[in-house]
């Protein structure tokens, strides 16, 4: 990997707007070159999610929410916010059992990623979830998701799906589709 650059000094950092989920922040900069900067970031107030990637009987798992920042419905790996106090494993297991209806006797860290780091913070806890079992838990969903099976031998047919169109998803997509090859040279 290459050299990096010094990091910048931050010079003051200012809230400039508060949701319920999150702070917006001004952050003043100088670079190691000099350069003064102003740039925006939102603050969570929880930094860390969990995305599941479940398969039963040689199909993906999928749900259907609402996306409000669209308006429109998508399709995609349940997922959620890791409580105070949860460990990544309890918070992908209790997403798994109140978003599908399944909980999973094989539950497997895969990866992490953040996504737009330049304007936010935002740690995606990535797990595969096999050796399926029903068990319901009661969500915070405000409506009732509708369940999709998606064959796994199909998988990357997902990416010409319109609905399955968050970059979350489509990482977490190729995350899992890596772990499988090397775990059973699987063809998908």
């Amino acid at each position: 990997m290459k050299k990096q650059n010094k990091k910048p000094e931050i010079i003051d950092v200012k809230k400039v707007g508060t949701s319920r989920l999150f702070n917006i922040e001004s952050v003043e900069l100088i670079f190691h070159n000099g350069e003064y900067r102003v740039y925006e970031r939102i603050k969570s107030t929880n930094l860390e999610t969990v995305i599941i990637v479940p398969i039963i009987n040689g199909n993906l798992v999928l749900i259907q929410e609402y996306a409000v920042g669209i308006e429109n419905y998508t399709i995609g790996f349940p997922k959620g916010l890791i409580n105070f106090g949860e460990s990544t494993t309890e918070a992908a297991d209790r997403e798994l059992k109140e978003e599908t209806g399944y909980g999973s006797t094989e539950l497997e860290f895969i990866g992490k990623f953040n996504i737009a780091p330049s304007y936010l913070c935002s740690i995606n806890n990535i797990f595969l979830a096999e050796g399926l079992y029903e068990k319901k838990l009661q969500g915070d969903e405000p409506e009732s998701l509708i369940i999709y099976k998606w064959p796994l031998n199909k998988m990357m047919d997902l990416l010409k799906e319109p609905s399955f169109c968050e970059a979350r998803n489509i990482s977490a997509l190729f995350l899992a589709r890596e772990c499988l090859l090397k775990k059973t040279k699987f063809n998908c």
